[in-house]
């Protein structure tokens, strides 16, 4: 079988480096900064609900980075799936890699997180001056451990349905152990999945908006 078409706007590309990862790259005209990927529970580029922020996220300006985070070989390992210190080294990776790039090695990075991404996110960026702004949806930021959350230094916006239920008190509790400028916010009628009409447009909403305030500048 055949791979997938890249979406549209995007091309396929492989970070290479100590492994290769498969990703979807898209830059749009005059791009504002880097959005990074951090997909979660085993999930890759090819995740429907965020190739589809992605692509908003394109048309508000910002370039996008899909990857897999995991190697096929890896992903048949489930603990690796859950293994947060080596999902926030890949993200590290992809900034690397993305600094090497002409096309885009003058965007500032940030980091987009769901489920278990959004802990690997959080604990990529502690001590990483380079990351701009993280967005976390439905994500787990307390699976990037106590000291991740109290040293990470970039603006955290955290998005959580309103019918999440754990999750909620999750990202509450995470919040209130980080010492940057953050946000959580609650989008009423989500589950976890932000499967409902309407929902993921409000967390597009809500991400470009925290992105396009963070990615101002070009990379130090």
């Amino acid at each position: 079988m055949s791979a997938p078409a890249p979406p549209p706007g995007c091309s396929e590309v492989t970070l290479s480096g100590p492994l290769e990862l498969g990703a979807y790259l898209g830059v749009p005209e005059d791009a504002k900064g880097l959005v990074i990927f951090a997909h979660g529970s085993g999930s890759g580029r090819l995740s429907p609900r965020n190739n589809y922020v992605a692509g908003r996220l394109r048309e508000a300006g910002l370039a996008t980075l899909l990857l897999d985070l995991l190697n096929p070989a890896e992903e048949a390992d489930r603990r690796n799936v859950f293994d947060i210190p080596l999902l926030a080294s890949r993200l590290r990776l992809a900034v690397d890699w993305a600094a090497q790039r002409e096309d885009i090695a003058h965007l500032r990075p940030a980091y987009f997180g769901a489920s278990t991404g959004g802990g690997a996110a959080i604990r990529a960026a502690a001590g990483d001056e380079r990351i701009a702004a993280i967005v976390s949806r439905g994500g787990r930021p307390d699976l990037a451990g106590a000291n991740a959350l109290a040293t990470v230094k970039t603006p955290t916006l955290l998005i959580v349905g309103s019918l999440d239920g754990i999750v909620i008190e999750l990202n509450r509790d995470a919040a209130s152990a980080m010492h940057c400028e953050k946000r959580l916010a609650i989008v009423e009628g989500a589950g976890h999945l932000f499967e409902e009409p309407g929902t993921l447009d409000e967390v597009v909403q809500l991400a470009a908006a925290w992105f396009l305030h963070h990615l101002q500048g070009e990379r130090a």
